[in-house]
């Protein structure tokens, strides 16, 4: 069974996960924002994740980010 949801990009900066989220929605592509960071000491990622349908699509936007 496929995964309803995959990682399309992974930082640990939240600035650029904003930025990531923002640019997905502004092209359509539905995501969820998954923060797996300490909120005591920031380390850990947060993760962009899509539907499969639209990852290729989500990581060539997000590619230079």
């Amino acid at each position: 069974m496929e995964s309803d949801w995959v990682i399309a990009y992974s930082t640990s900066k939240p600035y650029l996960a904003e930025m990531a989220k923002d640019m997905l929605e502004d092209h359509d592509i539905d995501c969820v924002v998954l923060n797996q960071q300490d909120s005591i000491y920031f380390f850990g990622d947060i993760d962009i994740l899509v539907k499969p349908d639209d990852l290729i699509r989500a990581k060539f936007l997000l590619k230079d980010l």
